[in-house]
């Protein structure tokens, strides 16, 4: 008998685990409350109750080679960051291909999600539905999939601001913003400086008379543009996270202050570089550089259309005050002691599994803050849930489950500072690896160095594409090789956009000899029980990579 999965939340974690499901042979029905596909990427312009929403502006931070899903290229053409528009089209293209939208039910809302009374011994789960009519249905299902994300409640922490109740302006929370036009020649106040709250502030500047952007603890300011026009995330490879934190923040703090002096700005932190959550702005310097923003401390008061900063600095006539201060997630359809949240923390094997369930056939898709692209993360956690659905993978006991989620508690306790956005952070490239191993797909980077070094280097030394998740193990897709060695193609090819008869620059030879030597140690460190081997007959690996290096 075909084992049936709900999938709750038709976004981009919900169409990535019908996805999946069908590749795993399991039967999917997803539970859509609206009518159409694409969450938080779909734009609209009156934002519906306990539903994501965006600016209609908004481009995403992650470039289309590290955002894509691993079996499916994002189209050469499309920009390397994304307007929202677009990443719908790519979501249609891809629920097209894969034939996934028939199996999902729009305007269903999920009601309920219970275990069965026999719960302990078939695991299965009761899910209650009403759908636009008001009809309610229920049904039983082998396994959950819970696919809301974490941008559906807007956090207003309102009684942190004695006065607002006197503010003779307009406020409201940066989901609820939608178009700067309406503000032409208004005076504004953005708290937060996220990157909803740097966006937004920016946007604000171009149309009225002043921004004030206020921030308790100031922030690091990266680009999306990096050194000779990459997308900045296409710099960041395996060997990155080599470094120690330590130095990995002093090398990026001092490339940061070099293009602009954080301190100068009034934007420097107390906190390291990869203490927080990064924000990505390229034009927030130049709008304070014009004046047109200005960058405040906390709010001490409001009275009337007066704004008093900590600082004891005081603004007048503000017209519009927009909370950019994040959201909180919850899921209210789940009773609590199936898994509670409290403070925008869940008890969560790996950021997917409740420990403590008799069986573990509840699981929770993309509930993550990742320093990189959330869409990839979503796809590998989904591959390692429904393995874990049909029994192909085990989880380990109650006990060490629970000992990791302390741990990995524990250690963003230390790294970041005090926040509710920082509850679900992960790092992009070894948060991948982690769940790829689990489900046999982490690439062998000795065995590619061995068997296909142009690959191997690409893997080792390029960026950490979800392409290279396909390469072994379930899920194998014959394209992704390819894929990896295109990369710059596609790159460059939206950027192509009048004739010129300029050449690329051709490639050093120093270069692939310094990288050559870093990935000799690398995949030593990567095989040690090899290391004998390498050094018995080290030309064997020398004689298979010096044929992908250029001639002198």
């Amino acid at each position: 008998m075909t084992r049936r999965v709900a999938v709750i939340g038709g976004g981009s974690s919900g169409l990535v685990c019908i996805k999946t499901c069908l590749d795993e042979g399991l039967e999917p029905v997803c539970f859509e409350s609206s009518d159409d596909i694409g969450g938080l990427w779909r734009f609209k312009e009156n934002p519906e109750p306990d539903r994501a929403s965006i600016y209609s502006s908004v481009i995403i931070n992650t470039s289309k080679e590290m955002m894509c899903f691993s079996d499916f290229p994002i189209p050469a053409h499309f920009p390397n960051y994304m307007h929202n528009s677009l990443i719908m089209d790519y979501f249609r293209l891809y629920a097209d291909h894969f034939q996934l939208t028939k199996h999902i039910r729009f305007n269903t809302k999920v009601l309920q999600v219970k275990q069965r009374s026999d719960f302990a011994r078939s695991g299965q789960w009761d899910v209650e539905t009403v759908n636009k009519d008001g009809k309610k249905e229920k049904h039983i299902f082998h396994a959950v999939m819970i696919c809301i994300g974490h941008h559906c409640y807007p956090n207003m922490p309102l009684h942190d601001f004695p006065g607002i109740d006197t503010f003779q302006g307009t406020y409201f929370h940066s989901r609820d913003y939608k178009t700067c036009e309406e503000w032409r020649d208004k005076k504004a106040v953005v708290i937060g400086i996220g990157n909803s709250g740097g966006d937004i502030a920016v946007e604000l500047s171009r149309v009225t008379k002043q921004v004030y952007l206020s921030t308790r603890r100031g922030a690091w300011i990266l680009n999306r543009v990096a050194d000779n026009g990459i997308p900045m995330d296409l710099l960041f490879n395996r060997v990155v996270h080599f470094l120690p934190r330590a130095l990995a923040c002093s090398l990026g703090e001092r490339r940061l202050n070099k293009r602009v002096n954080h301190s100068l700005y009034n934007l420097k932190p107390k906190h390291r570089l990869f203490s927080q959550h990064p924000t990505l702005n390229d034009e927030l310097p130049n709008r304070i550089l014009s004046g047109t923003v200005q960058v405040k401390p906390n709010i001490r008061r409001f009275h009337g259309s007066s704004v008093e900063f900590d600082d004891g600095s005081v603004v007048e006539d503000i017209d519009l005050v927009v909370f950019a201060t994040g959201y909180s997630f919850s899921f209210p359809f789940l009773a609590s002691h199936v898994l509670s949240v409290s403070g925008n923390k869940a008890s969560l094997y790996k950021y997917v599994f409740p420990p403590e369930l008799d069986h573990p056939t509840l699981a929770i898709i993309g509930l993550v803050q990742p320093l990189g692209a959330v869409m990839p993360i979503s796809e590998m956690q989904a591959r390692w849930a429904t393995r874990v659905f049909k029994g192909c993978t085990k989880l380990p006991s109650m006990a060490a489950m629970l000992t990791d989620v302390q741990c990995k508690q524990e250690n963003m306790a230390k790294r970041y500072v005090t926040s509710q956005r920082h509850t679900i952070q992960v790092d992009y490239t070894p948060y991948m690896d982690e769940i790829a191993e689990l489900v046999g797909v982490r690439p062998s980077i000795m065995r590619l160095l061995l068997t296909d070094p142009r690959l191997g280097l690409s893997v080792m030394l390029g960026p950490c594409t979800p392409y290279q998740y396909r390469l072994r193990g379930p899920g194998k897709w014959a394209g992704a090789r390819d894929a990896i060695l295109t990369l710059w193609e596609r790159v460059v090819r939206p950027l192509q956009t009048r004739p010129s008869d300029q050449l690329m620059p051709k490639r050093s030879f120093m270069l692939p000899l310094i990288l050559l030597g870093g990935s000799l140690g690398l995949a030593i460190y990567y095989s040690k029980n090899s290391f004998s081997d390498i050094l018995q007959a080290p030309t064997a690996l020398l004689d298979r990579i010096k044929v992908y290096l250029p001639a002198q």
